[in-house]
Parts: structure tokens; C-alpha cells; sequence
């Protein structure tokens, strides 16, 4: 009964994701989540597209002509404690229903992965690539073993990968091998000087082992949370400076003799410093290796992004981690901050994804080893029953990914009145892609114009809404 349920939600989805632009290019296809959730996710009636009339006070435009960054993607962390739910408390078949639900082209199409190097504080045991007795050394690296991730994590990112081929990988530590750290433990600390070059070497077996699994990994940050040193679980403070020299003389050049390319992210931490990616980007060496900055959520403002790349333009931004919990249990609360500051914000200051944090949890929100005991998976696996619950990170993360499609540009979008959040896109195909919400306490009238074409919609509080619809003079 439970695998005839999720087929059927699955069905259900597919159904939807083959409508996600409309019958005619006259009309606007509109799907919306509701503050109160009564609606999530939900196709509404198209709406119908005239030719563009005199323009209005506070007319939200999208100008298509105005491009920037191209889209890589939007999905979540495939943590130890995510690959395991899915390894030992789904059957194959629920399994296979579940990652063709998350990353298949019928459901909610996640394209883009995280991924911890060792372990996080969602592990079950806490461990690196490298670990060796206490007091010795191993700068060759002889006992480096990926035992770990191919017990769980490589086989479901394979899974994941089956579903979606063209699925991106990020890869990030939590921590370098104890033996490499002053503290001698994966718990705080920071990388000795003298073990630079071993653990860019680290870096290197890593992508290598990758590779053979058929999971090239495109993107690394040097450290998650690197202005971090956790009590109970694997971290490691690395400062601006260290970063700086770490990447620009050691990981960088390492990295740029690889034949299959490998981009690094620096910072992969919180709003509140941007002071710390500048100082980094500020060091000439570093800059010369480093592709672009990578964000968090858990402090300070999203606006940050967008000064980090005013000053470095070339610069790639991306938002690798947020996690919701039970600290924020209000669906239309959470549905509406995390549209505003981790799809719509980021996209606005340039973002070319974004990842939230686990991809699954249980019901006990873990498992876990240390760190965060009440966050929140995209969905939830009961560990006694295999019931899939789809949480609002869920809904969140489709109201992008089942409609903006990798290569994808952001297209300039402007007006709308002070209360709406907006970012849009068009798609390869030349399809366009509106995400809004109404910030407001009050239903908003809103007038959209795109391309000589106008049309009327009317947005409720609080409501997320995704518009998809052709560009004019597009055939069917």
C-alpha cells in the first residue's frame, strides 16, 4: 500500500510536469503554493495573454533582451545520513519512485548535488579519507581509503545520477584527517602549514576516486563553514589568509593539471563576511584558481552576494546550504522567506544555483552525530515505515527546478510594487520562466508585460506563484 501511494503521488507529479508550459502560446501557465498550504505546488487556470496596452503604475517587466548568469542548477545534500535512509528504509521500488520524484524529468527535476568529503555532523560515525592511528603521519597518503562513501553515499548519488545524467556535483570537507590539524582531532583545529600539499593531494585522490565511480564532481569548496569550529562534530577553522595560500600554491595549481576540469569555491559560509571572500579574492594567486564564491544562510543578509560580486563580476556566485528545522515550523512563513532569500534573492545577485542542506532526514531529524538535532530533509523517511513525507524545502526548491532549466539565463525583470519578489528566466528553448511572491498582507493586482504581450494576475498574500509561457512568435 505504501509503494501504491508514492506511485501514484508520483503520477500525480508527472502529470503536471508535462503541462509546465501552456496549450497555446496565448496564455500563461501558473502553478502556486498557498501561505496557508492548502495549495502547493498547484496548477492553477492559464491565464490569457493580450497584446500589451498602455503601461501601468507598478507594471512588473521582463525584458528578455537583458541577460545574465546562465543556471547550473537547484537540488540538495546527499549526506551520509540521507544515503542511508535511502539505501536500508526504502524498498528498491520505493526507492526508485522516490529519486525519479526528486531528480527524474517528470518530477521535480533537481539537477544539482552536494556532497561531504568524510563526514558531517549527519553521519553516524565521525571520519575522514585518511584516518591513522594517533601521533603518526601518512603524508603519502598510503592508507586513503574511500570505504566510507561507497558504502551508502556513492551508490545513491549513482541512483540519483541513473535518473538524471546530467545531475552536477559539489563537493565540500567538513574537516581535513586529524593528523593534519594542530587540534590532532577531526573536532576544531586547523590545517598545520606544512601539510598544504598532502591535502591538496587529498583533494586530487578524491576527485580521482570520484571519477572512477562515474560521478566527476564539477565544482569544491576548501572547507565547509570555514569561520567555524564545531564542538561535537568534524570542522575546521580556516582563515582568509590560509585559504589564500592553500588555494593559490597548492590546490589551485594541483587542480589546473587534472584533465577533467574542477572549479573552486571559496568562502561556502554564512552573509554576514563578505569581508572574508574579498580578502581572499584580494590575493593574486588565489584569484587566478578561484571560479567563484559560495553562500550559507544561517547569518547575516543576502544582499552580501551582490557585493562580493560587484566588486569581482567574473566572479561565479552560488548558494550551497540552508537547512529549515523545527525552529521555523510555520509553512507560509518558511515557504515565503526561503523563495525571498534563497531562490529569489541569490538569483538577483547573480546565483547560477542553489543547494539546500540534506536531501532526506528521519523523523527524529537526523540521523545525526553532533550539530543540528532539529533540521529539516527536503523530504522525510520514516525509519520505521518508509512513509515519504514532502516538506516545504520541497516545494520550494520545484517551484525552480521543474521549470528553469540548466543553461538557463536570468532575464531582467523590474517593477511589480514595493511587496513582490520576482526573478526571471529564459530557458534554452526559449520558453520563460517568472518566480514571485507577494510579500504583502493584501492581494495584489498585478499587471505583467513581456515582449509587446500584457497580461492580469492576481497574487494573494503570501502566495508563491511560477509563471511559464512562450516567447512571442515561438512555435508550439
Amino acid at each position: 500500500m505504501m509503494l501504491r501511494r508514492a506511485l501514484v503521488a508520483l503520477a500525480g507529479l508527472a502529470l503536471g510536469a508535462c503541462q509546465t508550459l501552456p496549450d497555446t502560446p496565448a496564455a500563461v501557465a501558473v502553478w502556486a503554493s498557498s501561505a496557508d498550504a492548502s495549495r502547493k505546488l498547484e496548477r492553477q487556470p492559464d491565464v490569457a495573454i493580450l497584446p500589451a496596452a498602455v503601461p501601468v503604475p507598478d507594471e512588473l517587466v521582463i525584458d528578455a533582451s537583458q541577460t545574465d548568469q546562465a543556471i547550473v542548477g537547484y537540488g540538495a545534500a546527499m549526506s551520509d545520513a540521507s544515503a542511508l535512509l535511502l539505501r536500508d528504509k526504502l524498498s528498491p521500488a520505493a526507492r526508485e519512485a522516490l529519486l525519479r520524484d526528486l531528480f527524474g524529468a517528470e518530477g521535480l527535476a533537481l539537477n544539482f548535488m552536494r556532497l561531504p568529503i568524510g563526514a558531517s555532523d549527519f553521519s553516524v560515525r565521525h571520519y575522514s579519507l585518511n584516518d591513522i592511528p594517533a601521533g603518526e603521519t601518512d603524508p603519502q597518503l598510503t592508507r586513503f581509503s574511500m570505504a566510507e562513501p561507497q558504502a551508502a553515499q556513492i551508490p545513491m548519488t549513482q541512483a540519483a545520477r541513473r535518473v538524471n545524467p546530467g545531475l552536477v556535483l559539489m563537493a565540500s570537507p567538513w574537516s581535513a584527517p586529524a593528523w593534519m590539524k594542530d587540534s590532532a582531532s577531526l573536532i576544531k583545529g586547523q590545517l598545520k602549514p606544512e601539510h598544504y600539499d598532502a591535502y591538496a593531494r587529498y583533494f586530487a585522490r578524491y576527485l580521482d576516486a570520484m571519477d572512477a565511480a562515474g560521478l566527476p564532481v564539477r565544482y569544491v569548496s576548501v572547507q565547509n563553514e570555514p569561520d567555524f569550529e564545531p564542538a561535537n562534530y568534524p570542522g575546521m577553522r580556516v582563515t582568509p589568509a590560509a585559504r589564500a595560500a592553500f588555494i593559490g600554491q597548492h590546490l589551485g595549481p594541483l587542480l589546473a593539471q587534472r584533465k577533467r576540469p574542477v572549479s573552486v569555491l571559496d568562502w561556502d559560509h554564512n552573509w554576514d563576511q563578505p569581508q572574508q571572500p574579498l580578502t581572499v579574492l584580494a590575493d593574486p594567486a588565489a584569484n587566478a584558481h578561484v571560479a567563484g564564491v559560495a553562500w550559507h544562510c544561517y547569518a547575516g543578509d543576502p544582499a552580501a552576494m551582490e557585493t562580493v560580486r560587484r566588486a569581482h563580476p567574473d566572479k561565479d556566485v552560488f548558494f550551497t546550504e540552508c537547512s529549515g528545522g523545527q525552529w521555523a515550523p510555520n509553512w507560509g512563513e518558511t515557504l515565503g522567506w526561503m523563495i525571498d532569500n534563497l531562490i529569489i534573492a541569490p538569483s538577483r545577485a547573480g546565483s547560477r544555483g542553489t543547494l539546500l542542506w540534506n536531501l532526506a532526514l528521519d523523523e527524529n531529524y537526523g540521523p545525526h552525530l553532533g550539530g543540528c538535532g532539529d533540521c529539516r530533509g527536503v523530504v522525510t523517511i520514516d525509519s520505521r515505515t518508509g512513509a515519504v513525507t514532502r516538506n516545504v524545502e520541497y516545494y520550494v526548491l520545484g517551484h525552480v527546478s521543474r521549470f528553469v532549466r540548466p543553461g538557463a539565463r536570468r532575464v531582467a525583470s523590474s517593477g511589480g510594487g514595493a511587496d513582490l519578489r520576482h526573478a526571471a528566466f529564459r530557458n534554452p528553448d526559449g520558453s520563460l520562466a517568472l518566480v514571485l511572491r507577494n510579500g504583502g498582507k493584501s492581494v495584489a493586482a498585478l499587471a505583467i508585460r513581456s515582449g509587446g504581450r500584457a497580461w492580469r494576475l492576481m497574487v494573494p498574500a503570501g502566495e508563491v506563484m511560477t509563471l511559464t509561457w512562450r516567447a512571442a512568435g515561438s512555435a508550439r
